[in-house]
């Protein structure tokens, strides 16, 4: 693994990875790589407007992704196409790996919303996390997962949010 100063702009596939599939692979723009952590810009990904009920993701949508060799996590910071902030969509993930032109990230099922105020924080999917069988078939991973899902809240309801982006 090579890290990639954080001045060096460049591109990079991102693959999510679902139960051995690959989910959803686009390009986005490589802003910064310096060897833990890898920011990336892409447009929204989705063919259609994706209405969660408390967040829309919609074309024109720009996402800032940060991922963690090390962490079992991802942040995207989610930005109308005006610039203007929606929030912070959170992916639990095993840590994230990059070669030959790709970032991949396994999808653990677990998310975090964050809304740009602060005043929601919403945790998701725990429903499909523990259908998923990881806690028999992976207990460290799962473990690993509501670990990392906790982390994010707690950075998310007590204001250390945005350092972890920093």
């Amino acid at each position: 693994m090579s890290a990639i100063s954080a001045d060096t702009s460049g591109s990079l596939q991102v693959v999510l990875v679902k139960y051995g599939r690959t989910k959803i692979r686009y390009p986005a723009e490589l802003l910064a790589d310096d060897g833990t952590r890898v920011v990336v810009r892409a447009p929204w990904a989705g063919d259609d407007t994706r209405d969660f009920g408390f967040v829309r993701f919609e074309q024109g949508d720009v996402f800032t992704e940060y991922y963690w060799r090390d962490r079992w996590y991802a942040v995207k910071e989610v930005r109308d196409s005006g610039g203007v902030l929606k929030g912070w969509y959170c992916d639990v993930t095993r840590p994230a790996t990059v070669s030959g032109g790709e970032l991949v990230v396994e999808d653990l099922d677990l998310d975090l919303w964050r809304s740009a105020d602060g005043r929601t924080v919403l945790r998701l999917d725990e429903d499909e996390f523990a259908a998923s069988g990881l806690a028999t078939t992976d207990p460290q991973a799962a473990a690993a997962a509501e670990n990392a899902l906790d982390e994010l809240e707690r950075l998310a309801r007590e204001g250390d949010f945005e350092a972890l982006l920093a």
